[in-house]
């Protein structure tokens, strides 16, 4: 009875030994490792909100995510100088990451340079496909999808918007940055402005140095109104900057996100930023739980807002038509 007894209890102890060699033997689950890539500043070098990127990370936590306890973010900042993306890029493939999201032109082509095999996600593209980024928004194919704001209404309601906040215009300078917004986009503008009586004056921006010089052609070009294409590289800390030269020269603008009117722009129309960041979230989701890249679909912005700044507006000696008002998601007082 009492070697039984004995027996009974040592094959207890090796079966509890053997339960926990076998967890002991089991993978850890690694935690994905998702690397993003930021035109701006860290948070600790600008005042500008990092909406966008909070909208991301709402966006993971909305489908289960909680960061650094199921998901790691690499957070990389190109701090306005699109010709650091490659290095940032070369250290996060080097870690590896799982997955990379961009929002800026540069900042997706030197992932795309980099990597075949690397899952990456566009969170904002002004033309994916004539940026060489995708194959079609339906079928991207490669290892990159994501969002995109290819609408072509899109630039032409917002020459619609500076017509009808100055009747009579008929010159519309347009400032962009090649860097960001592919040629294509400008010249199919360009097009569309005479069936609204209207002629475009192109000036390319590649940095904050040339602003001065920039809107000095601008006034010898004797623009009457100004259309500034969304430019992350040229957004933070830089929004302020543009606004108040605009303001300086009388030149009435209409920018493409919110986020310049609220440093003092006169008006914007666009899709949110950070709807596309969150969106690009479930891009994620998806791609870590095996779907591959190349077979998801880009999503298109459904939703465009308008946005009016009254103190700029009072600046330049402009009232808002009623029907911009009416129209108007946000007036900023």
């Amino acid at each position: 009875m009492w070697c039984k007894a004995v027996g009974g209890i040592v094959t207890l102890i090796l079966c509890l030994l053997a339960v926990l060699l076998t967890a002991q033997a089991q993978p850890v689950a690694k935690m994905p490792r998702i690397g993003v890539l930021s035109a701006g500043f860290p948070p600790s070098k600008t005042d500008a909100p990092a909406a966008n990127l909070e909208a991301f990370r709402q966006g993971l936590r909305d489908l289960g995510y909680v960061e650094g306890q199921t998901i790691v973010i690499e957070y990389r900042w190109a701090e306005g100088q699109e010709e650091r993306f490659p290095a940032l890029v070369a250290d996060l493939v080097g870690l590896p990451v799982d997955l990379i999201v961009s929002g800026t032109t540069p900042g997706i082509r030197a992932a795309q340079q980099a990597t075949k095999t690397i899952p990456i996600v566009i969170a904002i593209s002004a033309d994916p496909v004539a940026s060489g980024f995708v194959a079609s928004l339906a079928r991207p194919g490669g290892n990159i999808t994501g969002m995109s704001v290819m609408v072509p209404e899109l630039r032409g309601k917002q020459l619609e918007l500076l017509r009808d906040l100055r009747p009579g215009v008929s010159r519309v300078a347009v400032l962009w940055n090649p860097a960001t917004t592919p040629r294509e986009a400008v010249q199919e503008l360009a097009g569309a402005a005479p069936s609204l009586g209207l002629q475009v004056s192109s000036l390319e921006v590649r940095s904050a140095e040339t602003f001065e010089s920039a809107f000095e052609a601008l006034h010898r070009a004797g623009a009457d109104v100004l259309l500034v294409y969304p430019d992350p590289l040229l957004l933070d800390p830089h929004r302020r900057d543009l606004a108040a030269l605009a303001l300086q020269h009388r030149l009435p603008a209409i920018y493409g996100w919110r986020l310049y009117v609220e440093a003092g722009g006169l008006m914007s129309y666009g899709p949110r930023a950070t709807d596309l960041y969150r969106r690009a979230a479930t891009y994620v989701d998806k791609i870590l739980k095996g779907a591959k890249p190349g077979d998801l679909p880009m999503e298109q912005p459904m939703k465009f807002e308008l946005v009016l700044n009254f103190k700029t507006a009072k600046a330049l000696g402009i009232t808002f038509p009623p029907h911009l008002l009416v129209l108007a998601d946000e007036v900023i007082r």
